[in-house]
């Protein structure tokens, strides 16, 4: 990552491939294969091994508390984003009258809670103008009857990054809502100041290049009564074996109530391996290395026959770029056997770079969907 050399050593199946859809799988280092066997090897020593998760487990809330810019007191990991959210959902106890705001750029781990039928909320829609969320199309959404606005920070559809502190701002002027970010297209890829949000969720299978299996949740203390939790469990209780256990059951406050039973110990190894080495890198190292080829993939897939779907604002890109064409499949299946890999999906196509991505990459994408294009 970020070398040749580096590269070589940590990414040796890229060796060939033109990797570019870390979007939605990322590529784990040899210290994700590392933990994942170091947990093998503490499982087998049973009851013994048990001292060994802890330790992971610290050290995994810590490493995602320092990427959120929280205390490991106000981090836990439960088992991915979309369960994340529905138990953020059991948390707020929305009745009839409360309102929710979603936007149409979401993944629908962030906003399907709200719109089951259980719901008693309204949910109201933040729409995306020409790919990008505009702050003042959220204004005329929040009234006093607000209790959450839901948003990520980089669009899984489209790239698109908001600018956090406008929308914090908006939501704290026109209403008294919780802001919930979704950070999952955005940890690891590029530098996080999430300053404002007051539940923050990812998963980990993707930028940080870590495993399936894990959602981080984040939450500030001065939160914490807002997002406890009340559901069922052990790990998450105050004290599920007491003498009163069968008469009551009380969640800890705030994120320690998102982890309901016991923790995934195979991806908490997994994650913070991949933490560790995604610091390690260094995070604005990663950024400064990628941009530059996200810029210039963008200006050269705006010179193409395809529908841009991320908008040509270079202020609001992260690592994620996104198009249409009608011949998407047939253009998919043909960049696939020259072993290129991008996501495609219903006519759209993205493209995720990387700090392993290199220039070459980029140009052996262009090279092949211009032919792909031309047939």
């Amino acid at each position: 990552m970020l070398t040749p050399e580096t590269r070589r050593r940590d990414f040796a199946v890229l060796d060939g491939m033109t990797y570019l859809n870390s979007a939605a799988e990322g590529i784990p280092p040899p210290a994700v294969r590392d933990a994942l066997e170091q947990y093998f090897n503490d499982k087998r020593l049973g009851m013994a091994g048990r001292t060994a998760h802890a330790a992971q487990w610290e050290a995994a809330k810590a490493l995602t508390a320092e990427f959120y810019g929280l205390s490991p007191s106000e981090v836990s990991i439960c088992s991915c984003s979309s369960e994340a959210y529905n138990l953020a959902a059991m948390a707020l106890r929305l009745k009839a009258g409360d309102e929710v705001v979603v936007n149409d750029l979401d993944f629908p781990a962030g906003a399907t809670p709200w719109l089951q039928p259980t719901c008693a909320a309204t949910t109201r829609v933040w729409r995306n103008r020409d790919g990008a969320l505009r702050v003042e199309d959220l204004i005329p959404l929040l009234t006093a009857k607000t209790r959450l606005v839901t948003v990520s920070l980089v669009s899984f559809f489209n790239g698109f990054r908001i600018t956090l502190p406008e929308v914090v701002a908006a939501v704290r002027k026109h209403s008294s809502a919780l802001l919930a970010v979704d950070v999952t297209q955005a940890l690891g890829r590029i530098p996080l100041d999430l300053a404002g949000a007051d539940l923050i969720v990812s998963s980990t299978h993707k930028w940080i290049l870590a495993s399936h299996g894990g959602g981080l949740v984040g939450v500030p203390s001065a939160r914490a009564a807002e997002w406890t939790v009340p559901a069922g469990g052990w790990f998450n209780l105050e004290d599920p074996f007491g003498a009163n256990r069968f008469e009551k059951a009380v969640s800890k406050p705030g994120a320690a109530s998102f982890t309901v039973g016991m923790p995934n110990y195979p991806a908490v190894y997994a994650i913070r391996a991949a933490l560790d080495y995604i610091r390690g890198v260094g995070v604005a190292n990663i950024d400064a290395a990628a941009r530059p080829l996200v810029l210039s993939c963008l200006a050269e897939l705006r010179k193409l026959p395809v529908e841009m779907l991320t908008p040509n604002e270079p202020e609001h890109v992260a690592g994620i770029l996104a198009f249409r064409h009608p011949k998407a499949e047939a253009i998919h299946q043909r960049l696939l056997a020259a072993n290129v890999h991008v996501m495609s999906q219903a006519g759209r196509m993205r493209v995720a770079i990387h700090g392993y991505t290199t220039a070459e990459d980029v140009e052996r994408f262009l090279k092949e969907l211009r032919a792909a294009l031309a047939v």
